[in-house]
């Protein structure tokens, strides 16, 4: 099976030094929670990650320590004359076992106007994998405080567009979704039984459906963007959330 798990920001521009300690801690959270997935070479061990740029050769992180990281980021900053206004692009990839497939691409520590900071996980499993979705976009919202995220595939995204007039670039969710503070407080009384809020005031988790169940997604869907929940940043973007 494949999914996604995402967040969406806007503006927030950060050194190489801060998004390396970013990077690094969603390489170590995403690999513990993943031990399935561990090349049968690296069980236990640190996993070994390359990068995957546009242009140019990959390198290799192993382990992906933030020294690693920061020279991975500074290599991408130096192959993208866009980087400095539109944020720096990463993309990872890891070995893994046979039947496995994670990879890992961001864009942030750039401040556009129009263009969101992203960090999107693509992993690919057995189908008789049961994956910790919660825990991976909970993951993703701790480390880099987005303004909303999602755990989703191709179908829920089709869906969503089809039956209730999603656009690409504008807040979505998924199964699982991820709502930033001032989102969190628009949540409708009839899903926050399926709410969790973080530590920290850093938001709310929301499990919404079981993987496969895209009606109930598009459902909550509608709930949410009837409450106001998933408003889109206003243009030009001036703040990371809204």
């Amino acid at each position: 099976m494949r999914r996604v798990v995402r967040g969406f920001w806007g503006p927030r521009q950060e050194p190489v030094e801060t998004l390396a300690e970013r990077w690094h801690a969603t390489l170590d959270r995403f690999t513990g929670l993943l031990p399935a997935a561990a090349a049968a070479a690296e069980a236990g061990a640190p996993w070994t990650w390359r990068t995957a740029p546009a242009s140019g050769p990959a390198g290799t992180l192993r382990p992906p320590d933030e020294a690693s990281l920061r020279a991975a980021l500074r290599t991408a900053q130096e192959a993208d004359d866009w980087s400095a206004g539109n944020g720096t692009s990463l993309r990872l990839v890891a070995d893994t076992a046979p039947g496995w497939k994670v990879e890992i691409a961001g864009l942030a520590g750039g401040a556009p106007q129009f263009l969101l900071q992203s960090l999107v996980a693509t992993i690919v499993s057995p189908d008789d994998a049961a994956l910790p979705d919660a825990g991976l976009l909970t993951a993703v919202a701790e480390v880099w405080h987005p303004d909303y995220g999602d755990v989703s595939d191709r179908a829920v995204t089709a869906a969503l567009k089809k039956e209730a007039g999603f656009r690409i670039g504008t807040p979505s969710v998924g199964w699982v979704a991820y709502l930033s503070p001032s989102r969190a407080t628009r949540v409708p009384p009839a899903l926050e039984p399926h709410s969790r809020h973080l530590p920290d005031d850093r938001g709310v988790l929301l499990t919404l459906a079981s993987p496969g169940d895209v009606a109930a997604v598009v459902a909550a869907y509608r709930s949410l963007g009837e409450a106001g929940a998933l408003e889109p940043l206003p243009q030009p973007m001036t703040r990371p959330t809204l």
